[in-house]
């Protein structure tokens, strides 16, 4: 098949439809990733602490401070993603975490810590043979995908910035 001067083939595009689709499921599945993080967290604070003394990364009074607050920030992204309100910014910010977690794994795997990452509630030393970092840092970069996604078309299906778009 020749193509004719100064056209292109006929390329398939995925409809805005589609694509509104994909990020509705994109929106919802990390809004509970970060919903059931921080849940597991904010119902044990001390482990959440623990957790993040576990790392050996901050001295203790601002690891507890992350201990306490990280639940706070995972929850209230959850809760903004679920109902698609300020959707770039929260995926923005869920991006901005999930980087930091897989920097906090690889520096725990480079440093020879054998710990859990405790990203889901349970965390803290385990035994060498127990330890996933490889397997938490795919996960966690999924993750990132997703959130960089609705960073990039931050436009879904059912989302309250598409009501407060056509309220304006």
């Amino acid at each position: 098949m020749t193509q004719v001067q100064g056209r292109r083939p006929a390329t398939r595009r995925a409809s805005p439809r589609v694509l509104d689709a994909v990020g509705l499921l994109l929106r919802l599945g990390l809004a509970g990733v970060l919903g059931y993080a921080g849940w597991t967290k904010i119902t044990d604070l001390t482990g959440s602490v623990q957790n993040v003394v576990a790392y050996q990364l901050f001295p203790y009074e601002l690891a507890r401070a992350i201990g306490v607050l990280l639940p706070v920030v995972e929850l209230a992204l959850a809760a903004l993603l679920l109902v698609g309100l300020l959707t770039r910014v929260s995926a923005l910010l869920a991006a901005l975490l999930m980087v930091a977690f897989i920097a906090g794994i690889a520096s725990a795997w480079a440093r020879g810590l054998a710990i859990d990452c405790g990203c889901f509630g349970t965390g803290g030393p385990v035994a060498p043979e127990d330890t996933r970092y490889l397997a938490e840092m795919v996960r966690d970069t999924g993750f990132l995908a997703m959130a960089l996604w609705l960073a990039v078309r931050p436009r879904t299906l059912a989302s309250l910035d598409t009501t407060v778009r056509k309220g304006s």
